[in-house]
C-alpha cells in the first residue's frame, strides 16, 4: 500500500476542498478542479488522502462528505421527517395515476402518503413490496397484488431475489420508487443490497418510472446502488431542491415537478 506524504498537501487548498464538500455534500472531480485551479491528478490524490483521514467518501467521478453517509432510521421515524412535504409530494403524484393502470408503490414514505391516497381508487391495480402500503389498501379501492418474498423488518418491505419470481411476469405503467439517496453521480441509492436488487427489477419493468422524494435527499449517497438517472422519467420533489441539480436531470431528459 502507498503512503503518502503529508508534504505533498497544500493546507489551504484541502481546506477548500473540505468546505466545498461540506456546502455541495458531494462534488465532481471536475468540478472540484474548476473551483480550487488545479489539475484532475492533483484533486484526486488530495481526494485519497482525505479517504484515507476518513473525512470523505470517494464514489465514481468523485466524492462524498462523510456526513451525507446515510443511517437508516426506522420506518416509524422516517414517516415523521418533512411529513408536510412528502403529503404534498404524493398529492403531485395523483396526477400520474390514471384509471385503469397498473402501478407499482415501492416502500418508501413517501410513496406511502400516495397510498393512502388511493384507498378509494377502484379501477386501479396495485403492485407493491410494501406491508404499510398493503394494509393502507388491504380490503378497499384497488386491485392489491403482493410481492413474495423476504421480509426486510427495517424498511416493511419484500425484498431480494426472490422477489424476481413475480417481478419478471408483470409490467406496471408507472413505478412510485423512493430512494434514499440521490446524486447526478450515483443516481439511486439505498442501504441494503437486497432492496437495491428489488427496485432495479422493478424499474427494468416499468413503462414509466416516477420518484418521490424531498430535497434532503438531493446529493446523499447510500451503501448500494439502486437504478440509475436515466432509468427515471418523473422526479416530485418539494421545491428546495439546488438550482444545479435541477439543471443536471432537466439535461437527463428527467421531468422535475415541484410540489
Amino acid at each position: 500500500m502507498v503512503t503518502l506524504n503529508q508534504k505533498q498537501f497544500a493546507p489551504e487548498r484541502l481546506d477548500r476542498l473540505r468546505a466545498a464538500l461540506r456546502q455541495n455534500r458531494m462534488a465532481r472531480v471536475e468540478d472540484l478542479c474548476r473551483e480550487l485551479n488545479a489539475s484532475p491528478a492533483t484533486v484526486r490524490r488530495d481526494l485519497t488522502h482525505l479517504e484515507q483521514l476518513g473525512e470523505i467518501q470517494r464514489v465514481h467521478g468523485g466524492a462524498v462528505s462523510v456526513d451525507s453517509k446515510i443511517e437508516e432510521p426506522l420506518f416509524d421515524a422516517k414517516t415523521s421527517i418533512a411529513s408536510k412535504e412528502k403529503q404534498q409530494i404524493a398529492k403531485a403524484a395523483l396526477d400520474f395515476v390514471k384509471p385503469g393502470d397498473t402501478i407499482y408503490l415501492d416502500g418508501g414514505s413517501t410513496v406511502l402518503e400516495l397510498a393512502r391516497l388511493l384507498r378509494d381508487h377502484t379501477n386501479l391495480t396495485v403492485v407493491t413490496n410494501s406491508l404499510r402500503a398493503a394494509l393502507e389498501l388491504a380490503g378497499r379501492g384497488p386491485r392489491l397484488i403482493l410481492v413474495g418474498g423476504e421480509l426486510r423488518r427495517l424498511s416493511q418491505t419484500v425484498v431480494g431475489p426472490l422477489t424476481e419470481n413475480i417481478l419478471r411476469e408483470i409490467h406496471v405503467d408507472t413505478a412510485f420508487m423512493g430512494s434514499m439517496g440521490l446524486s447526478s453521480d450515483s443516481g439511486l441509492t439505498t442501504t441494503d443490497p437486497n432492496e437495491a436488487f428489488t427496485k432495479k427489477r422493478v424499474m427494468d419493468s416499468a413503462r414509466q418510472v416516477v420518484v418521490l422524494v424531498d430535497s434532503s435527499k438531493e446529493g446523499k449517497v447510500a451503501f448500494s446502488h439502486a437504478g440509475k438517472l436515466e432509468d427515471v422519467d418523473v422526479l416530485i420533489t418539494d421545491g428546495k431542491l439546488s438550482k444545479d441539480f435541477v439543471r443536471s436531470l432537466t439535461e437527463k431528459k428527467i421531468k422535475v415537478v415541484k410540489a
